[in-house]
């Protein structure tokens, strides 16, 4: 279903009501009797009902009333009856067989749509109508009756259409024709159906008869519509009944069947059940239970249920439904051009290579094919219209080709006439051509497919003269372009040749003359220089000729120390003006001379920790605590926990379960008289004995190590901050810690128990903030140790705890614990 284009939905909906169909079916009634004296029945298995209602989306009380009671207008007035057993059974088919058929219809619609073509464009389109046979059994009823209807409609399209057309056809175009008999199954037609062109008895019908005789009020049962039949169809020569007066005498028909000489043979009808199946009636209120439903598609199928509509007339009968579908059918048919193929069964027992003539003789006769192939045989195999048949052969005479501007049917006899074509081998009618063998058509079309090679090798004459001829006309326009570009490209590539030569000669001769300058400007520079040289060096021997005298032996040191001092202030008046900004993240520093290198540095180092003692300064005492928090868990991790580059950039909260605003832990504290929280968290303890995960809630004060249930917030353990002695964790993405007691011979609970090991998500924060309380609360650091393997007391027993790296059965981030005697392994991932 989903390739023919249905949607998951849709295919679920319609198994649904398939299941429904069949669910309703189980359904069983049990009579009952009611304080009215009337009868009644219940549903005494409630299961199936459930799953139906289930399914369909209505409710159970409103499917069992469905079933189980009817509502009944009269003069305005509703009235509401309990149905009787075989009432309820029969309402309850009535469902099944509607919600069937029109689940059907429904999915045949649903496929047309899906298949059909989606252009906007008229097109062709070819169909294949597969029909059941004619059925003949021992006991024939209602459903065989329909069928051979549906039989005798089928073969009079097919007499109107190959017999009587084709002879009519004959006689209107002219053509000498000798009648050939055939006979016309529209009588039997005329019996079953309602004849529209009968003024005086307009329901002769049988199919008319049997929709009044279902809808006359009063005991109506099947004999009185044999009876009614007997009456009205009493004369008619393809109706027997022991009720007829011709046929009182026949014992071969019982008292309850009537016989019908359709165009295959005679058959035998009993007429039990001829009224209840063409009823078929569905009760108004199942209409509308469906109607209410939820399913998607149900209140599409049953309209007629939607309490709006207050619509009494009454639903067509089965016989009425298939009537309209079979013309409708018929008229589809007549509408197109239909061909026909017969099937003969060979014999009765479906077995191969077995040949019963009498049976295919009596098939041959009874389906016309011997006054079908009279009727070929006597008469024109092929027949076309003079314009189709001059457009399809005018290349085979010089006159019509290539085209003939004269009466068509000229035009068609000189084509003959050029073929050679004997005159009683074809005939001329007012509209068509008309040719008896089919050898002859298939001699000329052989013609036609030898003229249409040669005119088509005169087209690829044509073509590939025009082809080459525009070849030739391009490759020449080609050539002159190119020859054109050639002579552009070749002056401009010599100009361009002679212009770099210019220039060249140009660059050369101004090199010379820009040389000759140089050299030139430098002499005159260097004399200058000399000139500026000479002239300090005689001044300064003037100065000390004329003040060699007045100085003394030490002037030179004084004037060394005076540069000097003059050069250092220089480099700090330069520092001082290009200092970099004031965050300790800046790394940039004023460039000096290699004199000054040493100093600096030096001056370098002193403004970095002067500048963060200015940045330091800007925090308060909390934030200050903060950043001595992230320094130690730096110090503590940096480089040997791989968790910690997580929590860098992320600032410690400490009281994560929020314990300062609760009461209970309020009351607690006044007690123990230990109210500043440092670090609260829902921790993970592993059990010692057996290394089971116990939720438990953390509670870290400046004095304690509290261990509480997290429900009821009662202390499990107490720990005194002085008395731990160590912090242990592995060196893997896990966040397993192990806080190690100091070992007292006559201690407290907490020291009897031994080490704690336990889960923190937040281990980097929870350590760095212990070995600052440890610190403030002993003045002594703890030890704080990194590594797979950690030595622990359990109860006084030594215990080993591994942790093992990479188990493939855990999803990343599990942690798993097991104890085996004296060694615990703490599996992460």
């Amino acid at each position: 279903m989903n390739v023919i284009g249905f949607k998951p939905e849709e295919v679920t909906m319609t198994f649904q009501l398939v299941a429904s169909i069949l669910k309703l079916g189980n359904v069983l009634f049990q009579p009952k009797s009611n304080k009215d004296g009337t009868d009644g029945c219940d549903l005494p298995n409630m299961s199936e009902i459930s799953d139906v209602c289930e399914m369909l989306g209505c409710s159970t009380d409103l499917m069992c009333e469905a079933l189980t009671t009817r509502t009944v207008e009269a003069k305005g007035d509703k009235v509401k009856r309990d149905l009787e057993v075989a009432e309820a059974i029969y309402a309850r088919d009535a469902l099944c067989k509607a919600i069937y058929s029109r689940l059907f219809s429904w999915l045949v619609s649903r496929i047309n749509d899906s298949i059909k073509v989606k252009s906007k464009q008229k097109t062709k389109a070819m169909g294949v109508l597969d029909i059941y046979g004619f059925e003949v059994f021992k006991t024939n009823g209602y459903e065989q009756f329909i069928i051979n209807y549906c039989n005798e409609k089928l073969q009079q399209i097919f007499i109107e259409r190959t017999l009587k057309e084709e002879q009519e056809e004959y006689v209107k175009e002219g053509i000498e024709w000798i009648h050939v008999e055939y006979f016309n199954n529209a009588v039997i037609c005329d019996l079953i159906e309602k004849s529209p062109s009968r003024k005086v008895h307009p329901n002769t019908g049988i199919l008319a008869m049997l929709d009044e005789e279902c809808m006359r009020p009063g005991n109506v049962t099947d004999m009185t519509f044999l009876e009614k039949m007997n009456v009205s169809c009493a004369t008619h020569p393809h109706y027997e009944s022991r009720g007829c007066r011709k046929n009182q005498s026949d014992k071969t028909l019982d008292i309850d069947v009537f016989r019908l000489k359709h165009f295959a043979g005679s058959v035998v009808y009993k007429v039990n059940g001829f009224i209840d199946k063409n009823n078929d009636l569905l009760f108004r209120d199942l209409s509308q239970a469906m109607f209410k439903c939820k399913h998607k598609l149900l209140p599409s199928f049953f309209p007629e249920g939607d309490p709006k509509l207050k619509s009494r007339k009454r639903p067509p009968t089965a016989g009425s439904q298939f009537k309209a579908s079979v013309t409708e059918l018929m008229d589809n048919l007549l509408s197109k051009s239909p061909n026909y193929i017969r099937c003969i069964k060979p014999n009765d027992f479906k077995k191969s290579n077995q040949l019963d003539l009498k049976i295919v003789e009596h098939q041959v006769r009874y389906l016309g094919l011997m006054e079908n192939v009279r009727v070929r045989r006597a008469g024109y195999a092929f027949r076309q219209i003079y314009e189709q048949f001059l457009f399809r052969y005018k290349m085979l005479a010089p006159e019509t080709w290539p085209s003939w501007h004269g009466a068509p049917k000229e035009g068609v006899r000189l084509i003959l006439v050029a073929q050679e074509v004997p005159l009683d081998e074809y005939a001329f009618g007012k509209t068509k051509i008309f040719i008896q063998n089919p050898k002859l058509l298939f001699d000329i079309e052989e013609r036609r497919r030898q003229k249409m090679h040669d005119l088509a090798t005169m087209v690829q004459k044509i073509y590939k003269g025009w082809k080459q001829r525009t070849y030739y006309r391009l490759m020449k326009k080609s050539q002159i372009i190119i020859s054109c570009r050639f002579r552009g490209f070749w002056a401009k590539k010599q100009y361009q040749r002679t212009k770099a030569a210019s220039l060249v000669l140009q660059c050369y001769v101004r090199g010379w003359k820009a040389r000759v300058l140089l050299r030139k400007l430098k002499r005159e520079k260097l004399e200058l220089w000399a000139v500026g040289v000479i002239h300090k060096y005689h001044n300064g021997w003037k100065v000390r000729k004329e003040y060699r005298r007045k100085f003394k032996s030490i002037a030179g040191p004084k004037i060394v120390k005076f540069l000097r001092v003059a050069l250092k202030k220089r480099f700090l008046l330069r520092v001082k003006s290009s200092l970099p900004s004031m965050s300790p993240l800046e790394k940039t520093w004023p460039k000096c001379s290699s004199l000054f290198s040493t100093t600096s540095e030096q001056l370098r180092d002193i403004h970095h920790k002067w500048r963060c003692m200015k940045y330091r300064q800007r925090f308060d005492e909390a934030e200050r605590y903060k950043m001595r928090e992230k320094l130690t868990a730096s110090k503590l991790f940096k480089d040997r926990k791989p968790t910690y580059s997580q929590t860098v950039p992320v600032p410690f909260k400490g009281d994560y379960q929020n314990i300062r605003q609760n009461p209970q832990w309020q009351k607690m504290a006044d007690k123990i008289q230990d109210h500043h929280i440092i670090f609260s968290h829902l921790v993970k303890k592993i059990h010692r004995a057996n290394g089971k995960l116990v939720d438990q809630l953390l509670v870290m004060t400046t004095r304690f190590m509290h261990f509480l249930d997290h429900r009821t917030m009662m202390i499990k353990y107490m720990i005194p901050l002085s008395e731990v002695q160590r912090i242990s964790v592995s060196p893997f993405q896990d966040c397993v810690v192990a806080i190690h007691i100091q070992k007292q011979q006559n201690g407290d609970l907490w020291s009897k128990k031994g080490d704690y090991v336990f889960l923190c998500d937040h281990l980097i924060e929870l350590v760095a903030k212990s070995y600052l309380a440890i610190e403030n609360s002993s003045s002594k650091p703890p030890e704080v140790q990194i590594q797979n393997s950690i030595p622990a007391l359990f109860g006084g027993s030594e215990v080993e705890i591994t942790f093992t790296e990479g188990m493939k059965d855990l999803p990343s981030g599990t942690v798993k614990a097991a104890r085996k005697k004296h060694n615990l392994t703490i599996m992460v991932q």
